[in-house]
């Protein structure tokens, strides 16, 4: 039944798949499901052990040893300890930044564990009906900084034939399609901190739309460099908790000063459900619905008011035919700013009401940093791993919660709950806002 004055809140409004046609695809909107996942990140590579880390609380920030930081106001990230060469091989590593390396490796773990090989390798699959997103929002940064350096001595007499390559933010996608060779939609958004998540969102509709049978889907970053710890340190955005770097990013806290950058990549292998379900997939979850916007309201800052990130998620929850009540658990967009958190309290408030102060909503950027792009494609896998293992992870450092926001922000332990649908959001500089609505079959 629906609630009163309200839309029903049950998975069977959203659409379902449309009958099939002469050539064998669905007229209109399909349901989407989720064959596979990985995840590189500060606390754990390979899904399961990420999954693990989560619910160990464990932190992936510790002082900064890709280069030296010492002159540097910030001197605290969240690397990855992961070498992508035995996933990419050595070789194909020259003409890749290590951003783009991440996320091919993250691809062909992701396509391992839904069987992807085995499927494309078939003669009956039309590699023209799968496709690649696998995005970036920065590109090739570590490639930059080590241009500039060496350019800063030897001149530009040697620059390096890759660089342009390895800097454009098409070069992740471009190198899943190439390695699976995949036809199908490339699609490539660069949408600061919600990249990840609007390139699966992107790939939710290609499928849901029929645009594609599947997609391999993801996001990735290798920001830890020089140049751009500077220019977040400078502008403020970063923890500058250089001596207690495991405790430093800690959101929805009262004592929260800025986030720390991290790296990693993540991947999911999106499909139909009928594609799925005619191969025998494992399935770990549907996307339901996508919404995005944007603030409208400054190049860095977000809306104070948290408007624009409550349209994201109710188009989310307008796209998947349900009200605020489904929601069993929300991943935050959630960095550790000041100003961010608040703001997507509120609107987290605006959209779930009184629910709001006992509704799951953790940050696993407490345990991982902020991967730019790569956090809302490893976001999207923690809240599909919560709805799998019934366990929302926690938001650790949570020392003295900012009683301001009204969040019940699952502190410092995970938490058993039934959990059957989750939404995760990601916002950017720039106003941009992306929300995906997940859920169990």
């Amino acid at each position: 039944m629906a609630p009163e004055g309200g839309r029903p809140n049950v998975t069977e409004t959203r659409p379902t798949q449309g009958p099939a046609t002469a050539g064998g695809r669905a007229e209109g909107p399909r349901r989407v499901v989720i064959t596979g996942l990985a995840a590189i990140t500060p606390i754990g590579c390979g899904a399961e052990a990420f999954h693990r880390a989560q619910l160990e609380g464990a932190s992936g920030v510790r002082a900064i040893s890709r280069f030296d930081a010492s002159e540097l106001s910030v001197r605290i990230a969240a690397e990855v300890d992961a070498d992508p060469a035995a996933a990419v091989g050595g070789q194909a590593l020259k003409r890749l930044d290590r951003g783009a390396a991440l996320g091919l490796a993250a691809a062909a773990m992701a396509a391992s564990d839904a069987g992807l090989d085995d499927l494309l390798a078939a003669e009956r699959t039309d590699r023209a009906r799968w496709g690649a997103a696998m995005a970036t929002a920065l590109g090739g940064m570590e490639s930059l900084q080590q241009t500039l350096e060496r350019t800063a001595t030897r001149g530009l007499g040697r620059i390096d034939p890759f660089l342009l390559s390895k800097l454009i933010g098409n070069t992740p996608s471009a190198h899943v399609a190439m390695r699976f060779d995949l036809h199908g939609p490339m699609i490539s958004p660069s949408t600061a901190c919600a990249t990840g998540t609007d390139a699966l969102g992107q790939a939710f509709r290609a499928v849901r739309l029929g645009e594609a049978d599947g997609m391999l889907a993801g996001g990735t970053e290798a920001p830890i460099t020089p140049l751009i710890v500077a220019a977040l340190a400078g502008m403020g955005a970063l923890s500058q908790r250089n001596d207690d770097p495991e405790a430093a990013s800690r959101p929805f806290d009262r004592e929260r000063d800025g986030f720390v950058l991290g790296e990693g990549a993540a991947a999911l292998v999106l499909e139909t459900l009928e594609h799925a379900r005619a191969r025998g997939a494992n399935i770990y979850a549907e996307v339901l619905g996508y919404g995005r916007s944007a603030d409208a309201h400054h190049v860095t800052q977000p809306d104070p008011s948290g408007r624009g990130a409550a349209l994201a998620m109710r188009r989310a929850l307008d796209e998947a035919g349900l009200d605020p009540e489904a929601i069993d658990y929300v991943n935050a967009h959630a960095t550790s700013t000041p100003l961010g958190d608040a703001a997507e309290a509120r609107a987290i408030r605006s959209v779930f009401g009184g629910r709001a102060d006992r509704l799951p909503v953790s940050s696993t950027k407490s345990m991982t940093g902020h991967m730019v792009a790569g956090s809302g494609a490893a976001e999207a896998v923690a809240s599909v791993q919560a709805l799998v293992s019934g366990i929302a992870p926690p938001t650790i450092n949570q020392h003295d919660p900012d009683p301001e926001l009204g969040l019940d922000t699952v502190p410092n332990v995970p938490r058993e709950a039934p959990l059957k649908r989750a939404l995760s959001n990601s916002f950017g500089f720039g106003g941009q806002n992306a929300a995906l609505v997940l859920g169990k079959l």
